[in-house]
Protein backbone atom coordinates (compact mmCIF):
# COMPACT_ATOMS: atom_id res chain seq x y z
CA UNK A 1 0.00 0.00 0.00
CA UNK A 2 1.43 3.53 -1.31
CA UNK A 3 1.16 6.64 1.23
CA UNK A 4 1.78 10.05 0.90
CA UNK A 5 -0.06 13.07 2.26
CA UNK A 6 -2.82 15.22 2.32
CA UNK A 7 -2.99 19.05 3.36
CA UNK A 8 -4.97 19.28 6.66
CA UNK A 9 -6.75 22.83 7.72
CA UNK A 10 -8.29 22.78 11.24
CA UNK A 11 -8.69 26.47 10.84
CA UNK A 12 -8.40 29.48 9.31
CA UNK A 13 -4.69 30.58 10.61
CA UNK A 14 -2.88 29.07 7.03
CA UNK A 15 -4.85 31.69 5.14
CA UNK A 16 -3.34 34.45 7.59
CA UNK A 17 0.45 32.80 7.79
CA UNK A 18 0.97 31.84 4.25
CA UNK A 19 1.07 33.88 0.60
CA UNK A 20 -0.92 31.24 -0.92
CA UNK A 21 -1.82 28.67 1.35
CA UNK A 22 -3.33 25.42 0.11
CA UNK A 23 -7.02 23.71 0.61
CA UNK A 24 -7.62 20.81 2.89
CA UNK A 25 -7.32 17.58 0.77
CA UNK A 26 -4.15 18.36 -1.57
CA UNK A 27 -1.29 15.86 -2.04
CA UNK A 28 2.04 17.75 -0.01
CA UNK A 29 5.75 17.05 -0.28
CA UNK A 30 7.87 18.80 1.74
CA UNK A 31 8.72 21.30 -0.48
CA UNK A 32 11.91 22.38 1.22
CA UNK A 33 13.84 22.71 -2.44
CA UNK A 34 12.32 25.90 -2.54
CA UNK A 35 14.37 27.49 0.14
CA UNK A 36 17.81 25.66 -1.39
CA UNK A 37 19.12 29.44 -1.74
CA UNK A 38 17.99 31.40 0.54
CA UNK A 39 19.44 33.45 3.31
CA UNK A 40 18.50 35.22 6.41
CA UNK A 41 17.37 38.26 4.09
CA UNK A 42 14.71 36.54 2.98
CA UNK A 43 13.61 34.80 6.42
CA UNK A 44 10.45 37.75 6.76
CA UNK A 45 6.97 37.82 7.36
CA UNK A 46 4.46 35.28 5.50
CA UNK A 47 7.61 33.70 3.40
CA UNK A 48 9.43 33.42 6.74
CA UNK A 49 6.28 31.41 7.93
CA UNK A 50 6.74 28.96 4.94
CA UNK A 51 10.00 28.51 5.46
CA UNK A 52 9.51 27.59 8.88
CA UNK A 53 6.72 24.83 9.14
CA UNK A 54 5.32 25.13 5.57
CA UNK A 55 4.14 21.54 3.22
CA UNK A 56 4.14 22.19 -0.45
CA UNK A 57 0.55 21.05 -2.19
CA UNK A 58 0.72 19.48 -5.41
CA UNK A 59 -2.10 20.87 -6.30
CA UNK A 60 -2.28 24.69 -5.70
CA UNK A 61 1.53 24.89 -4.90
CA UNK A 62 0.19 26.60 -1.75
CA UNK A 63 1.69 26.12 1.78
CA UNK A 64 0.15 24.05 4.86
CA UNK A 65 1.40 23.61 8.39
CA UNK A 66 -0.73 20.03 8.96
CA UNK A 67 -0.50 17.33 6.75
CA UNK A 68 -2.16 13.77 7.09
CA UNK A 69 -1.04 11.03 6.15
CA UNK A 70 -3.46 9.10 3.33
CA UNK A 71 -3.49 6.13 1.12
CA UNK A 72 -2.99 6.88 -2.69
CA UNK A 73 -3.23 4.59 -5.59
CA UNK A 74 -0.04 4.18 -8.38
CA UNK A 75 -2.02 6.17 -11.14
CA UNK A 76 -2.11 8.81 -9.10
CA UNK A 77 1.16 9.06 -7.32
CA UNK A 78 2.04 8.95 -11.56
CA UNK A 79 -0.06 12.45 -12.29
CA UNK A 80 1.36 13.89 -9.31
CA UNK A 81 4.78 13.13 -10.41
CA UNK A 82 3.97 14.68 -14.12
CA UNK A 83 2.44 17.79 -12.50
CA UNK A 84 5.37 18.46 -10.32
CA UNK A 85 7.94 17.95 -13.04
CA UNK A 86 6.00 20.38 -15.17
CA UNK A 87 6.15 22.63 -12.07
CA UNK A 88 9.82 22.37 -11.81
CA UNK A 89 9.91 23.70 -15.94
CA UNK A 90 8.07 25.99 -15.44
CA UNK A 91 8.63 27.73 -12.46
CA UNK A 92 12.52 26.82 -11.94
CA UNK A 93 13.88 26.35 -15.32
CA UNK A 94 14.22 22.62 -15.66
CA UNK A 95 15.71 22.00 -19.28
CA UNK A 96 12.94 19.56 -19.95
CA UNK A 97 10.26 17.54 -18.67
CA UNK A 98 12.34 13.87 -18.73
CA UNK A 99 15.09 15.68 -16.32
CA UNK A 100 12.16 16.81 -14.28
CA UNK A 101 10.40 14.13 -13.57
CA UNK A 102 13.17 12.55 -12.28
CA UNK A 103 13.68 14.88 -9.69
CA UNK A 104 9.99 14.79 -8.83
CA UNK A 105 9.80 10.84 -8.53
CA UNK A 106 12.54 11.61 -5.63
CA UNK A 107 10.66 14.20 -4.50
CA UNK A 108 7.56 12.06 -3.87
CA UNK A 109 9.39 8.73 -3.13
CA UNK A 110 11.19 10.91 -0.05
CA UNK A 111 7.87 11.70 1.09
CA UNK A 112 6.17 8.02 0.56
CA UNK A 113 9.14 7.20 2.40
CA UNK A 114 8.15 9.61 5.75
CA UNK A 115 4.74 8.38 5.13
CA UNK A 116 5.56 4.94 5.35
CA UNK A 117 5.68 3.42 9.07
CA UNK A 118 2.45 5.67 9.77
CA UNK A 119 -0.93 5.35 9.65
CA UNK A 120 -3.66 6.71 8.04
CA UNK A 121 -4.64 9.61 9.56
CA UNK A 122 -0.93 10.49 11.51
CA UNK A 123 -0.43 14.05 11.12
CA UNK A 124 3.03 15.13 9.64
CA UNK A 125 4.93 18.93 10.74
CA UNK A 126 8.10 20.08 9.55
CA UNK A 127 10.28 22.39 11.02
CA UNK A 128 13.55 24.01 8.73
CA UNK A 129 16.24 26.15 9.90
CA UNK A 130 18.76 27.73 7.93
CA UNK A 131 22.49 26.69 8.63
CA UNK A 132 25.85 27.13 7.46
CA UNK A 133 25.40 23.99 5.60
CA UNK A 134 21.98 24.73 4.30
CA UNK A 135 18.49 24.36 4.95
CA UNK A 136 17.55 21.67 7.72
CA UNK A 137 14.30 19.84 7.85
CA UNK A 138 13.10 18.04 10.85
CA UNK A 139 9.91 16.03 10.83
CA UNK A 140 7.63 14.94 13.35
CA UNK A 141 4.39 13.04 13.97
CA UNK A 142 1.09 13.26 15.57
CA UNK A 143 -0.97 10.68 15.99
CA UNK A 144 -4.86 11.93 15.77
CA UNK A 145 -5.69 10.74 19.69
CA UNK A 146 -2.75 12.16 20.87
CA UNK A 147 -3.59 15.86 19.08
CA UNK A 148 -4.48 18.32 21.22
CA UNK A 149 -6.56 22.10 20.52
CA UNK A 150 -3.13 23.94 21.08
CA UNK A 151 -0.97 21.72 19.23
CA UNK A 152 -3.12 22.44 16.18
CA UNK A 153 -3.91 25.62 16.61
CA UNK A 154 -1.08 27.57 17.47
CA UNK A 155 1.38 29.69 14.71
CA UNK A 156 3.88 31.75 14.77
CA UNK A 157 4.00 35.38 13.66
CA UNK A 158 4.13 36.19 10.89
CA UNK A 159 6.50 39.27 11.28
Amino acid sequence: MLKLARTIRFDESDGNVFSRPAESGEWAISGGFEFSNWTEADLSGKAKQAFANGWLSIDSFGRATFVAVAKIEDAEMSNLADRLAQHFVTVYGAPDLASAKSIAVEELSFMQELCADHDPNTLLVVQRELTEAGVKESFRSIQPADAEIEQIATHGSVD
